[in-house]
């Protein structure tokens, strides 16, 4: 190919993707305004400039070190670790049956699901908080946001569900005719279909809790030493309002554990959310 082919080949594709890389640029180029800014002196981050004079490393050294930063750390693992779990286990029976069992009820069940969705979490808050907290005295600990968990979530059963749905009913008839029983045939044959399902609604699950501000904020305030990242970063910032580079830095670090965790898992998401709008 000679160079004039080059260029026209590379200027068509810029032209075909030019919308795509707009977008990307429109959503990349904050991240990468954090980044510089806290790799910046406490005197530059205060000016207009762009690109650190010097690469100041040692700001994140300084942000891990904050007192108590380690211990928003291991809480915000085990809320957003710990109630994905439960998410995820206590919502795939409830979709599995919503999917493939024909009873009594199931449009009923499948609308009070829809209408869950629907309801916002501030509506049912005040009577929550005076069940957890003067009934069994939960309050100032993750355990009232933890516990619900285990109950299922209607978002993650009605994304399963739509996912399952894809699953054709011959592998479980067949699975049933060889003796299978239904919790069998859900663990043998359903899940192993289900991964990129389960693994979009994993993410979903653990990419929400990973980033509440409202449950901490209600539930915890008053304690922190059960403070996630999300409440934790405004202290910071309160304590740090002066020190754009190390309120920065602060933010990488919450940042970037779910930035990792979706390239790894992107193509599973990507999957599993592609699915789950296939059949009705």
């Amino acid at each position: 190919m000679t160079p004039a082919h080059r260029r026209t080949a590379v200027l068509q594709w810029i032209a075909v993707h030019s919308l795509a890389i707009a977008a990307a640029l429109f959503f990349v180029l904050p991240f990468v305004f954090v980044f510089l800014t806290s790799l910046m002196t406490d005197q530059q981050a205060l000016t207009r400039d762009l690109v650190p004079d010097t690469w100041v490393w040692e700001n994140y050294a300084k942000v891990w070190d904050t007192p108590g930063f380690l211990t928003w750390w291991r809480n915000t693992l085990l809320y957003a670790g710990l109630g994905t779990v439960l998410t995820v286990a206590s919502s795939i029976p409830v979709a599995y049956a919503l999917a493939k069992f024909r009873f009594r009820g199931q449009r009923v069940s499948m609308l009070l699901v829809i209408a869950m969705m629907m309801l916002p979490p501030q509506v049912v808050i005040i009577p929550m908080y005076l069940f957890w907290a003067q009934q069994l005295d939960l309050s100032g600990t993750l355990w009232p946001l933890i516990i619900p968990l285990a109950f299922g979530d209607a978002f993650s059963i009605f994304l399963l569900r739509q996912f399952l749905l894809t699953i054709p009913d011959e592998y479980l008839d067949a699975a049933r005719v060889d003796g299978c029983g239904e919790l069998r045939a859900l663990l043998r044959v359903v899940l192993p279909m289900a991964k990129p399902g389960i693994a979009a609604v994993a993410l979903f699950s653990f990419f929400s809790l990973w980033n509440d501000y409202f449950g901490p904020q209600i539930y915890a305030s008053d304690n922190p030493a059960a403070w996630t990242l999300s409440y934790g970063l405004e202290s910071f910032k309160g304590a740090h309002h002066t020190n754009w580079n190390l309120t920065m830095a602060a933010t990488v670090l919450v940042m970037a554990p779910v930035i990792v965790l979706f390239f790894f898992a992107q193509k599973a998401f990507v999957e599993g959310v592609t699915l789950t709008g296939v059949k009705g």
